[in-house]
Formats: structure tokens, sequence, C-alpha cells
């Protein structure tokens, strides 16, 4: 079931079950934005949470890509038939997706990837936009928070609500880094954790991507998180 966080943002129940379990995020601010909408198939479906929530794929007016993981991405192709806005993504996981960066072939998730782009690529019809650190996107502010993926990006509302992707994922009510064999670099993370406590602007809404979002306290907690580490 979709859940209201705050005025005109919604969390999508996008997982299968755990680890397979994604949120996706939906903000409505005048503009439709969805944020992760999961893999190439979830129950409940895409479809069927934004109608819980009185929306079609075709009200969606562009989509953010946290990070190129198919637990956020595989969902686009749920969109194919009726949306046709941009599709904005930190710049270093495009060019990771298009195979214009080659990771190690030694690396767990560098083999990983060089089999998940093949295999899954991000679809080349759709119109896709590298975005780099510091990008603001209407009331959007993008944060590059590299660690988990080259590009990971984090997106901030300037309503209070930050949607942090896989930086961290929620832990019986606190935030912690994500698990090393998913990702990159952990030294990475948690230096993305600690310098992204210090640039973010006040917020409350911590939207992750596992686990339960926070839906105060959210630069709190973040910090809290940094202190940890």
């Amino acid at each position: 079931m979709p859940t209201r966080l705050a005025e005109g943002v919604w969390m999508l129940d996008l997982g299968l079950f755990p680890p397979l379990s994604t949120n996706g995020y939906l903000v409505d601010d005048g503009t439709v934005t969805l944020i992760d909408p999961g893999l190439f198939w979830n129950r409940p479906s895409l479809g069927s949470e934004l109608n819980e929530i009185g929306y079609e794929v075709a009200d969606i007016d562009r989509v953010f890509l946290t990070h190129y993981d198919l637990d956020h991405t595989g969902g686009l192709r749920a969109l194919d038939a009726d949306f046709d806005g941009p599709v904005y993504i930190g710049a270093a996981d495009l060019a990771l997706a298009r195979r214009e960066q080659h990771p190690k072939l030694v690396h767990h998730k560098g083999l990983f990837h060089r089999a998940a782009r093949r295999l899954f690529p991000l679809p080349d019809h759709m119109d896709l936009r590298g975005v780099e650190d510091g990008e603001q996107i209407d009331r959007f502010t993008a944060f590059h928070t590299p660690g988990h993926n080259p590009g990971h990006t984090v997106f901030v509302h300037d309503s209070g609500v930050a949607f942090l992707g896989d930086l961290v994922w929620e832990s019986d009510g606190r935030l912690t880094p994500p698990i090393w064999f998913d990702s990159y670099d952990m030294r990475e993370i948690d230096e993305s954790i600690r310098r992204l406590g210090e640039r973010i602007p006040p917020f409350e809404v911590a939207a992750v991507a596992h686990g339960t979002p926070l839906i105060r306290d959210g630069r709190t907690k973040l910090l809290e998180c940094a202190a940890r580490l």
C-alpha cells in the first residue's frame, strides 16, 4: 500500500520480499516526479500503487534514478507505453550503464554491472540525462554521493524531503550504511555520508530505498549515522 509521507509525497511499495523489497516515491509539487521505479516486476505493481493514490503512468512528468541498480531502474520498463518525459541519473552511473566507463572485472559489483548492463540496459529510446553534483532541477537539488555506486545521487526537495536511495538504509529507526557486497567502496560511502551531513540543508523526511522512511528528524538521524562511522 502507498504511504503518504508529507504534502504531495508518497512512498510506493515496489518490492517482492527482502532483500528484493524496494521503496519508490512519488512527488507532486505541480510537476509529478517518480523516484526509483523498482524492479522489472513488482507485487504490488507500480501501476496499482499509482492508482491507489489517484495517478496513472501517463501522469508522470519525469523520473529520477538515485543509481543504476536493477531494483531501482528495472521498473522503467513498466513506463514504456505511456511515459515520454526525461529520466535523470547521476552522470557517472549513466556512463557506467552506457558502457562508457568500465569497472574492474575483479571487483564483485563491477563484475555484476558488466553483466547487468548488457542484459538489462537502460532504455536508449528514453530521454536519459546525466546529473552533476549540486545541479538543481526545479525544487530538487542533486548531491553526488559515491560509494554504493560511482554515480549514486541523493535528490533533496526543498520542502524538507531527502530521497537517499542506497546511501543509507533504515534499521530499527536508525540510518546505517548499506552492506559491503552490494557496494563498490565502503570507505567512500562513509565519506559520502559525512559530507552529505555537512552539506545538506535541514530536512525532516529521510526517504530510504530499503527499510522504513523516517518522517521526522531526518538530518539529525543522518548526522547520528555519520558520527557512528
